[in-house]
């Protein structure tokens, strides 16, 4: 069982801050090529610096991916640098609050598109890639590996996240469904279902509410706010021949959280 990344190339969306960030920097780390995007160009840039220690093994593309031509130019960037792609990590993901009764503040078309079919573009785009390339690895278990960062809000009802809900349970069952249609090319699919973990989005909603933090502890059986690094280290599980059996899986990282039943009076 191996959980090396060494000498892989990953394309990391999503990879200016938050989540997104860490894994990139996490897999860097850990010996892999690495392509971070994401649409903040200048903020991208700044990260890039940050992280690239040798100049070697990280390049950045900034555009946006629901635009066809942003995609293509992606992959001929990432091939350029590096030659091929094994891992493609969809963090890119955005988070807005939803009216139900106001169709100018649901931001369901909005959501859906950047949080699902940007990434089901990508995706087949990236996959098609590895299919061309699996002719030097005829003997290979798997000859690549697709991970999307989702959420437990697919399963959790909030009346505030209507578009943001339905986009993430989308993804999680567009996982399953490539999972089974990318099987017999050996390209494996999982997704990363989050909560209570410290992201870019939940950082921003403590600074506005403080006091959410000790709701989320109160909610969350470990106690604790995840840091972004252990979802990293969950996507390296399952960006690796650790994971090499493992495919149209959504592996939730929340402390626990969706467990319970957040009313402390047993009544139903």
């Amino acid at each position: 069982m191996s959980f090396s990344l060494e000498g892989k190339t990953a394309i990391i969306t999503g990879a200016a801050n938050g989540i997104g960030l860490e894994i990139a920097r996490h897999f860097s780390d850990h010996g892999a090529n690495v392509m971070l995007v994401d649409m903040d160009e200048e903020k991208l840039s700044a990260e890039v610096e940050s992280i690239d220690g040798d100049g070697t093994n990280v390049r950045s593309f900034s555009g946006d991916l629901r635009e066809k031509l942003t995609v293509a130019n992606l992959l001929s960037a990432t091939i350029d640098a590096f030659d091929s792609i094994d891992i493609l990590v969809n963090a890119s993901r955005q988070v807005l609050p939803s009216n139900p009764l106001d169709e100018s503040e649901d931001h369901f078309e909005e959501l859906f598109q950047q949080n699902v079919l940007a990434n089901l573009r990508v995706t087949q785009a990236v996959a098609k890639r590895m299919i061309t390339q699996a002719k030097d690895k005829p003997e290979a278990n798997s000859i690549g590996a697709v991970v999307n960062l989702s959420s437990i809000a697919a399963d959790r009802t909030h009346a505030g996240l209507l578009g943001y809900s339905v986009a993430c349970a989308a993804l999680n069952q567009m996982t399953r469904s490539l999972a089974v249609s990318f099987a017999d090319q050996r390209i494996r699919v999982n997704a990363i279902a989050i909560g209570s973990v410290m992201s870019a989005s939940l950082q921003a909603r403590l600074k506005q509410d403080p006091e959410m933090r000790s709701a989320t502890l109160a909610t969350t059986p470990l106690g604790r706010i995840a840091e972004a690094r252990e979802v990293a280290e969950t996507a390296q599980f399952l960006s690796t021949d650790a994971s090499g059996f493992i495919t149209g899986q959504v592996v939730t990282v929340d402390g626990g959280r969706s467990l319970i039943d957040p009313l402390e009076t047993a009544a139903h």
